[in-house]
């Protein structure tokens, strides 16, 4: 079993910056991608940034390449979310997600380990 526990979020003006926390515990090393998932009221749940978590290799969603930069950890087990140029659009629950994968790593539906959500108001 791996927990997940997101921090960080809240309300922002649009064009601020915010960061997201995810601690891992746990079996860990069960695990080879982390990523960050969004959701907002109505909408499904979209990727948002992944990455590997033995080689590194990222991958962003087009919305928010560029402004959005996701880090590791690996001493704190903690992967971290920087969102800068916040805009509107970005306003959603965000979600910490944990798995082992081989393939489609930007589907919410491969991960096995998901935290509570932390939630991003991004204001005009």
């Amino acid at each position: 079993q791996v927990q997940l526990v997101e921090s960080g979020g809240g309300s922002v003006q649009a064009g601020g910056s915010l960061r997201l926390s995810c601690a891992a515990s746990g079996s860990t090393s069960s695990t080879n991608y982390m990523a960050w998932f969004r959701q907002a009221p109505g909408k499904e749940r979209e990727a948002v940034a992944r990455i590997h978590t033995n080689s590194g290799d990222i991958l962003y969603a087009d919305s928010v390449k560029g402004r959005f930069t996701i880090s590791q950890d690996n001493a704190k087990n903690t992967v971290y979310l920087q969102m800068n140029s916040l805009k509107p659009e970005d306003t959603a629950m965000y979600y910490c997600a944990a798995g082992l994968l081989y393939r489609n790593s930007f589907s919410a539906s491969s991960y096995k380990y998901w935290g509570q959500g932390t939630q991003v108001t991004v204001s005009s």
